[in-house]
């Protein structure tokens, strides 16, 4: 099975807390005086010495956190509307006004402007479901597409061959993965060495084996030992070219097999929390929070369920049936992925994990974040 994938690499600033900063800032920020507000903590940092480091910091990263919001948030109202009319064109000013009521339609007011998150057009036919069966209707319309792997086939085709065996590693498949990374002409000055690091699968028990170089562009490249990291890497540089595009790529083969591991709810007893577990049950400030709001909402989906498989179970469910997929701003700029999930009802996968972590870890059951790379044939992924 072969499968030719492009990234594009999309960093995320990764942080243990948010920052805290003096009202008279926080004021303007929440008025949406955004750039008002960035001059007079520039200003602030650079005039007052009496700052402390841990206060410089925190009103530098805020300072960059606003950057980014204002970079997710570049949408107009006309272009939101000319992307909506492709499929509701009698589209009305009610239907905005209700969209955005509904948190469906995500905007921003921004130094007085009304400005629309990039993906806010895609997303309302993600979240709000009149709006997803009329895009389905013009969708349907449209010659269809060829698929070259039918992952639902597949994930039937792994699920029948463990309930037919005592196998939990099943249909295995064969990758080639192509990666390619490119750098805009003149980002970077002509002459620098520009240094990539591109993600490479580790060799995981007999679940991913066989882990194949092919090729590389530059030739010259760097593997990190299979044990040295979780998150293992190939490593790349090459020297700026002047007017140029900097492109780096690697080619590598994988055999990865489906998992799927048959479980008896009434076999499932309540964890014993040793020392190593309770990281895995604690809140963890600023996106694992138990907050009253969600505490409630836990009561409601939990009922009188005490089996932590089974509760588990209800809240997976709960996420999935209640907070639909859609494009996502950067992490970064949230103060709180949970609550911001439970007040918009709508999250991208790291999102929904989070909030399900939160859940799950309310309830006592022990749980931590793993990601990895999604790869389909015939699709780009990440």
């Amino acid at each position: 099975m072969k499968s030719r994938i492009t990234f594009i690499l999309i960093v995320f600033l990764v942080i243990t807390s948010i920052a805290q900063i003096p009202q008279k800032f926080q004021r303007l920020i929440d008025h949406g005086e955004y750039s008002i507000a960035q001059k007079l903590m520039r200003m602030e940092i650079a005039s007052n010495r009496d700052l402390s480091p841990e206060m410089r910091q925190d009103i530098s990263f805020e300072i960059e956190r606003l950057n980014r919001i204002k970079k997710d948030f570049t949408r107009s109202r006309e272009y939101i509307i000319d992307y909506i009319k492709q499929y509701i064109p009698n589209v009305s000013d009610a239907d905005i006004a209700k969209w955005e009521r509904e948190k469906s339609l995500e905007y921003k007011i921004i130094d007085g402007e009304k400005r629309y998150f990039k993906w806010a057009g895609p997303n309302l036919f993600r979240i709000d479901k009149e709006a997803k069966k009329k895009k389905a209707e013009v969708d349907s319309k449209k010659p269809p597409q060829p698929d070259p792997f039918d992952l639902d086939a597949h994930i039937s085709e792994v699920v029948t061959s463990a309930r037919q065996s005592d196998k939990s590693l099943l249909e295995p498949r064969r990758f080639r993965i192509t990666y390619t990374l490119s750098v805009d002409e003149n980002a970077i000055p002509a002459g620098k060495i520009l240094r990539c690091w591109l993600p490479y699968p580790r060799e995981v028990g007999e679940r991913q084996t066989d882990v194949t170089y092919i090729s590389s562009n530059p030739e010259r490249h760097l593997i990190a030992d299979n044990d040295a990291f979780l998150q293992r890497s190939i490593y790349l540089e090459k020297p700026v070219v002047a007017g140029e595009r900097t492109e780096f790529r690697v080619v590598f083969e994988y055999t990865g097999h489906g998992v799927f591991h048959k479980i008896d709810p009434q076999q499932v007893t309540s964890p014993v929390i040793t020392d190593d577990l309770k990281p895995f049950i604690i809140e963890r400030p600023p996106h694992i929070v138990f907050s009253s709001e969600l505490r409630s909402l836990s009561e409601k989906i939990v009922g009188k369920q005490k089996n932590h498989y089974r509760i588990a179970q209800k809240i997976f469910k709960w996420v999935d049936d209640n907070i639909p997929w859609a494009s996502a701003r950067e992490y970064s700029t949230f103060k709180n992925v949970s609550e911001y999930v439970l007040e918009n009802r709508h999250a991208d996968c790291g999102m929904q994990t989070i909030f399900f972590m939160t859940l799950c870890r309310m309830n006592g059951i022990p749980t931590r974040w793993q990601s990895g790379w999604v790869t389909e044939p015939g699709e780009s992924g990440m």
